[in-house]
């Protein structure tokens, strides 16, 4: 493990990966199931970026045949899932000390590492394929850099060198609206640029959340996450300032005539709702003692949010382009 990662370990604890000798830690000590393959591709993760993905596909101009469009998703949510099972591959002496993975197929001991490598591999190549047969070649492009940036840039070399990790990584989860209007008009457009962008300034106030009352757990892993490496007070700063850019870039199709009033409404309504559960974060101060906090903490509570936020804001933008001249745009309303 490199040094900065290593520094914040506590004393007496062995590095993660020397638990990589751990009988645990290794498969064969029983049998694996389909749950166990199905979670080795982080459904949940995979729920998100499937959304995101078909959202840019709906909004985008032209169209595909239904079967197409299907097989696009398909695509999409298998290369997110392949990219999950090499996470969990690389990452699997992290997860065997950490509170909320160690009970992962890998260091659970369901799933073998070479396994879990070679499904991963084969399912990113297929999608790959998938996507470039189905739709176009630049679609199968922007997913196959979508996996290579999750597994190469944000798992193999942000995530344990810097507290920057989740801000550069991020971009690996903000690819799928573009890939989903790549696969619709074999190019880009401003709008899934600016869907991109939203996706990417989510992604810090939502996973340091996340870390603020997990922190324990990467403090013990050896990960330097935010909260580990400058503090809770820092990370609920950071959680606030990441918000406000946040919510600015969301009224950018808005106020630039890529989407109608509908969307820039919901944009406004759900980010002063991100903003005050930021501002809880903020004046929080039982959010340093671990995960074993209760569930109406702030930190828990603006995770929980942010999750609803972007499907609502996304659905939003998808129902703003089917109302088309129903309301008036930005101009007609103040101009």
């Amino acid at each position: 493990m490199n040094d900065t990662a290593s520094q914040v370990l506590p004393q007496g604890l062995a590095q993660p990966a020397a638990l990589l000798d751990s009988p645990s830690a290794t498969a064969g000590e029983s049998a694996s199931s389909v749950a166990d393959w199905i979670a080795l591709l982080k459904p949940r993760v995979v729920t998100l970026v499937v959304f995101t993905g078909w959202i840019g596909m709906v909004i985008a101009p032209g169209t595909l045949h239904p079967v197409l469009a299907v097989t696009a998703i398909l695509s999409i949510m298998v290369g997110a899932g392949a990219a999950g099972a090499i996470n969990m591959w690389y990452d699997r002496d992290i997860d065997l000390v950490m509170h909320r993975t160690r009970n992962r197929p890998i260091p659970g001991g369901r799933i073998g590492p070479d396994e879990a490598l070679a499904f991963g591999v084969v399912l990113a190549v297929a999608s790959v394929l998938m996507m470039s047969l189905a739709t176009n070649i630049f679609a199968g492009v922007v997913l196959a850099v979508s996996i290579g940036f999750y597994v190469f840039i944000y798992t193999m070399w942000l995530k344990r060198r810097t507290a920057q990790n989740i801000v550069i990584g991020g971009a690996a989860g903000a690819f799928p609206p573009m890939i989903g209007w790549a696969a619709v008009t074999g190019g880009l457009d401003l709008l899934p640029v600016l869907m991109f962008a939203i996706v990417f300034f989510w992604t810090p106030p939502h996973f340091w959340a996340l870390s603020l009352w997990a922190h324990a757990d990467y403090q013990r892993a050896g990960v330097p996450m935010l909260p580990v490496v400058a503090g809770a007070r820092e990370t609920r700063r950071q959680v606030l300032l990441y918000t406000i850019v946040l919510v600015g870039v969301t009224l950018l199709p808005w106020g630039l005539e890529l989407a109608g009033t509908l969307y820039g409404v919901a944009a406004l309504v759900l980010g002063l709702g991100f903003l005050a559960c930021s501002w809880r974060v903020l004046n929080d101060r039982q959010d340093g003692a671990g995960v074993s906090l209760t569930n109406d903490m702030p930190a828990r509570a603006a995770f929980k949010f942010s999750i609803l936020y972007l499907f609502v804001l996304f659905t939003a933008l998808a129902a703003d382009h089917f109302v088309g001249d129903a309301i008036p745009p930005l101009s007609r309303l103040f101009g």
